[in-house]
């Protein structure tokens, strides 16, 4: 059932629905603040689905300097300087579920301005996640500047140890491809912060989580040969559901990778 939107007055930033306020109130009154807490509203980042966002419950409303404050009676709601240009408009709303429920931020604003950018994004999302997470593996992207593409790896793809081929060979090479204005492609991402960062293989050479007979997810040890990292789609020869898969990474020298459609 879609719940009653309270309607920002002029100079307010953000729209509270009805919803929201009494699940906000609950908060406050549980803490006993409130009259006095207030609610913070920052941009994280971009996903697949648009502009991730942070809430956060403050005991005193002591905004930074920049912050952009709204007073809404019983709580504060406290935009972040960086946020504030990118939220104009936005609706915050609480959906309720059976098993608990969550807030929702309802953004009219685009998640990139620069119109490179959002062809970038578009592929991204298109094209290179789907091929990706056949093992797991998601591709962000964090910004476009002078014409390089700065992306943060994650899932199967952070601390894959065939990352350079797929980064290469795969994402850097689509985008070239469909955008010849780009440049390159830079990796943000900390690949020894992984949980399984650059699995090794057991003695042996067969990986733990391998079927019975060959190992396709093989990670051999420093100076070994073969491939892979351990994440379920990453074969001998790279990124994908083998050979013949339509999510093959080819090693280097091999043709180029072309993640799959859909």
């Amino acid at each position: 059932m879609a719940t009653e939107q309270r309607t920002a007055d002029v100079g307010q930033m953000v729209s509270i629905t009805d919803a929201a306020r009494e699940k906000v109130g609950e908060i406050l009154d549980n803490e006993g603040i409130r009259g006095r807490g207030a609610i913070r509203i920052a941009i994280q980042g971009r996903g697949a689905n648009g502009f991730e966002y942070s809430m956060a419950l403050e005991e005193e409303a002591t905004p930074d300097p920049g912050d952009v404050v709204q007073d809404e009676g019983d709580f504060k709601v406290i935009v972040d300087a960086d946020t504030a240009k990118r939220l104009t408009g936005a609706t915050v709303d609480f959906v309720g579920q059976l098993m608990g429920g969550g807030f929702k931020i309802d953004n009219p604003n685009p998640a990139w301005d620069d119109p490179l950018a959002q062809s970038v994004q578009r592929l991204i999302d298109a094209e290179i996640n789907p091929g990706v997470a056949s093992h797991g593996g998601h591709v962000e992207l964090l910004d476009v500047k002078e014409k390089k593409v700065y992306v943060r790896l994650g899932g199967g793809c952070q601390g894959c140890g065939m990352v350079d081929v797929t980064l290469r060979q795969g994402i850097e090479a689509l985008l070239k491809r469909e955008l010849p204005e780009i440049e390159g492609v830079v990796d943000t991402t900390d690949h020894a912060g992984g949980s399984n960062p650059y699995f090794q293989g057991s003695k042996g050479g067969e990986s733990p989580i391998a079927e019975s007979g060959a190992a396709p997810y093989y990670q051999p040890a420093k100076g070994g040969g073969g491939g892979g990292c351990g994440a379920p789609g990453c074969g001998p020869s790279g990124c994908g559901a083998g050979a013949e898969g339509p999510h093959h990474q080819p090693a280097k020298g091999g043709p180029q990778f072309t993640p799959a459609k859909g």
